[in-house]
Parts: structure tokens; sequence; C-alpha cells
């Protein structure tokens, strides 16, 4: 049986060096938005070079899709605990959308990141990409709906689960969007569990 070594001190203080760097960038983005972001600031905040940016992460690019990597894996750790409880696909999907309310509550700057990534090509596509490997999740309890008769078979598992995540995320964001009258906690609970009651009532087939 091979042995795995332990990181040396050297790799350890590396990889801290590594996550400060992407910690401070993703405060500097929800400070003044992804447009202030440049190395050489978060290069001065993290007391670093800015070529130990470059070594441990690579260019902006490559900086803004490791901050959006990172929200991502927050977020995934709220939903694969909601999407591993057992029940009915309809009662895995209220499950998922409660552990996806709660990282958004919990985390709200995070999920701001999530929700609304900076626009750039690169950190866009990445988001895009985890965001729908997220949501195939999602899918698969609408499939496995239809195929136990719970969830009404003309429903589209793709079309069903992209309405529902856009959806959710719109009612979620009328905490922090500029144009939006404010939203107090209560009002958005209420918000939401009426979301909740319409998108289970659409889904529910009427052979249930």
């Amino acid at each position: 049986m091979t042995k795995i070594a332990s990181p040396t001190r050297t790799q350890r203080k590396a990889e801290a060096t590594r996550l400060a760097i992407i910690q401070i960038a993703e405060a500097l983005i929800l400070e003044s938005g992804a447009a202030a972001l440049t190395l050489e600031v978060v290069a001065e905040r993290a007391d670093v070079a800015v070529q130990t940016i470059y070594n441990r992460i690579g260019g902006r690019s490559a900086l803004l899709m490791a901050v959006a990597e990172r929200v991502f894996e927050e977020n995934k750790t709220y939903m694969d605990v909601a999407y591993a409880t057992a029940g009915t696909p309809l009662e895995r999907l209220q499950i998922a959308a409660q552990g996806y309310f709660r990282f958004a509550f919990e985390r709200p700057n995070e999920f701001r990141l999530l929700a609304d990534p900076p626009n750039e090509p690169e950190a866009l596509a990445r988001v895009s990409e985890l965001v729908r490997h997220q949501n195939s999740k999602m899918e698969a309890a609408i499939r496995d709906g239809i195929s136990d008769g719970s969830i009404d078979p003309t429903i589209d598992p793709y079309l069903a689960t992209t309405s529902m995540w856009a959806a959710a995320n719109g009612i979620l964001s009328l905490a922090w969007r500029a144009d939006a009258t404010p939203i107090s906690p209560e009002v958005m609970e209420q918000l939401l569990a009426q979301w909740m009651a319409i998108t289970m009532k659409g889904l529910t087939s009427h052979r249930s």
C-alpha cells in the first residue's frame, strides 16, 4: 500500500497564501464590484507580490474563476446534504430548495456572487458549468417523480429545473437589488413559502 506523504511546511504555507488571496479577491468584488479587481490591489491587500498571485493562481481571469469555484463549493456543501436526504422526489425537491434558501440567508455575500457572477467571459462560463452540474440533480429528482407518478409527466425536467432555479434567484435577489423596495426577512420568508407552494402544486401529478 502506497503511503501518501503529508504536505510539507512550504506546501502548507503556499496553500494558505493561495486561500488568503482568493478570500481577499472575493471581499474586493463584494465591496466594489468585479471591475475593481486588479492583481495589484489584491497583492497590496494580501501583502504579497503580484508574481505570487500568478504563481499560486494565475492571471485575473483565473482569480475570478477561483473565487467563483470557492463560492460554489460552499453552496455545494449545503446542497449535497439536501440531496442526500431520503424522501419522495417531491420531498427531496422541497428539501433541496430549503437548502438553497438557507445558503442564501446564512451566506448572503457568497450567494450574491453565485447568483450575479462577475461579467467576465471565463468566469461566467465556469459558473454556468457549475450551476448546470448542480441543477442536474434537481432534474434527476423530477425524472424520478415522473417515473413513480408523483410528478406531472407532461413536465419537461430541464425546463422545470431552469425556471425554478431562475425564479428562486429572482426572489432572493430582492434582498440586495438596488432598484427593489427593501424586503424584510419576514416578507422574504413568506415570498419563498408562497413560491414553494406554487411550485409543488405545479409539479404534482393530478393522479397523485
